[in-house]
């Protein structure tokens, strides 16, 4: 949603709250995306928060009038301007979250057109805080953030550790847009259900990487989105989620908040930390695209050109999946991934076969806007039940989403 340009056919309804803080300035990414993506987007700015974003502002970005408590305070006709904007909406962001409207919210306070609105709307409310690290951290504060999320309207996405604008390094850095950007979306596609509470899922994602020498491996381009992906749509349904990674960007690191993360780099790194792992897990999902061969030999040191083989010696890795399905317990479900070229149906049935996975995902990587490195994929699921469920081109997101929706609806 945040890295498309093209509108949507029926636009969402996304309320927007912002209070006081300097990280405001992020959200106004957020609200361009949104608008830029075809959503309707309005806009509810607290006296504080437009001491840092003025009106004009997120009413230019989001391509709508702004609100403020002038205008709640002023308004004499027509509805309430509160149950208009609450009814209306299908999901609220309050970003930045401070600590005075995080106390207003924890106590079902209402003194101005922000809090009042909440309070009179019923959609999923997305809560992203933003404060100095002491604040943060005080009884007080999380006193009343731990109260508030004990009610399933209100879905989190807590702060990061960084450098503060008060200089300070540590908790209360508010999340990047692109991570709320997911989480919106996922509260848009679920309309807030946590339908895999209580469920713990392991995933692998990304590359591996087999060393001939310091400085050369075999490897592929498989970035880890889509892995990614899937673990960011899973926690947003109610899950525990751990994450084991091939190498990674920071960026897309940094947005996977809440995911416990094992990185690896070669396939027997992989293969030790899956199995580590793999005693709590209910579905195990082997998203990564594994090295099938390393070189035989690794140098410690670079090899000079010179030096370099005329035919490389190769041995095998381990078989990550095939070790899973001998190892996993009765009521543990096993998902694999079939990145193919040309047909991708039948070796991807030949492989849910001869592996004993319950369910894969086959996807094609020679067609354009999808497999390898993008932010949009495609694919098919095939069960061992028989069940074939065809996904269009779409967000790697919006394809996790379709994913865990489809293997619910089949009673895994």
């Amino acid at each position: 949603m945040a890295s498309s340009s093209t509108a949507v056919e029926t636009p969402r309804r996304v309320l927007v709250g912002i209070s006081g803080g300097i990280a405001a300035y992020k959200v106004c990414s957020v609200i361009s995306s949104l608008a830029k993506a075809g959503q309707a987007v309005r806009v509810v700015l607290t006296q504080q928060g437009q001491a840092f974003i003025p009106p004009l502002t997120v009413a230019t970005l989001a391509r709508h009038p702004a609100y403020t408590d002038e205008t709640f305070w002023q308004a004499t006709q027509g509805r309430p301007l509160h149950i208009e904007l609450g009814e209306w909406a299908e999901l609220f962001l309050i970003a930045p979250l401070s600590a005075n409207t995080l106390g207003k919210l924890a106590h079902g306070l209402a003194d101005n057109l922000l809090t009042n609105t909440v309070l009179a709307s019923t959609c999923p409310v997305l809560l992203a805080p933003a404060m100095n690290t002491d604040m943060w951290q005080q009884q007080a504060v999380q006193r009343n953030w731990h109260q508030l999320l004990q009610d399933p309207r209100y879905h989190s996405i807590d702060p990061g550790s960084g450098v503060l604008a008060c200089d300070r390094i540590g908790n209360g850095r508010m999340a990047e847009p692109e991570g709320i950007l997911t989480h919106i979306h996922s509260l848009l596609h679920t309309q807030g259900k946590r339908d895999l509470n209580g469920k713990h899922l392991l995933i692998s994602t990304g590359s591996t990487r087999e060393f001939l020498d310091p400085v050369r491996f075999i490897g592929n381009p498989a970035s880890g989105k889509m892995g990614a992906a899937l673990a960011q749509a899973a926690l947003h349904r109610g899950a525990t989620v751990t994450l084991v990674h091939g190498p990674m960007e920071e960026s897309l690191r940094a947005r996977l908040g809440g995911i416990q993360t094992v990185g690896v780099t070669t396939a027997e790194e992989m293969h030790r930390a899956m199995l580590t792992n793999l005693p709590q897990a209910d579905w195990i999902v082997m998203a990564a695209a594994v090295a099938d061969v390393k070189p035989a030999i690794q140098a410690s040191t670079k090899l000079a050109k010179a030096d370099l083989p005329e035919a490389l010696p190769l041995a095998q890795v381990p078989d990550i999946v095939a070790d899973l399905a001998q190892k996993r317990s009765p009521h543990q479900r096993l998902i694999g991934f079939a990145a193919q070229t040309g047909d991708i149906i039948p070796p991807a049935l030949d492989k849910l076969q001869r592996k004993g996975l319950d369910a894969i995902v086959a996807n094609p990587v020679d067609v354009a806007g999808s497999g390898f490195g993008g932010d949009r994929n495609q694919a098919i699921l095939l069960t061992k039940t028989g069940d074939k469920l065809p996904i269009p081109p779409c967000t790697k997101v919006e394809m996790a989403h379709q994913l865990w929706d489809a293997l619910l609806k089949a009673g895994f």
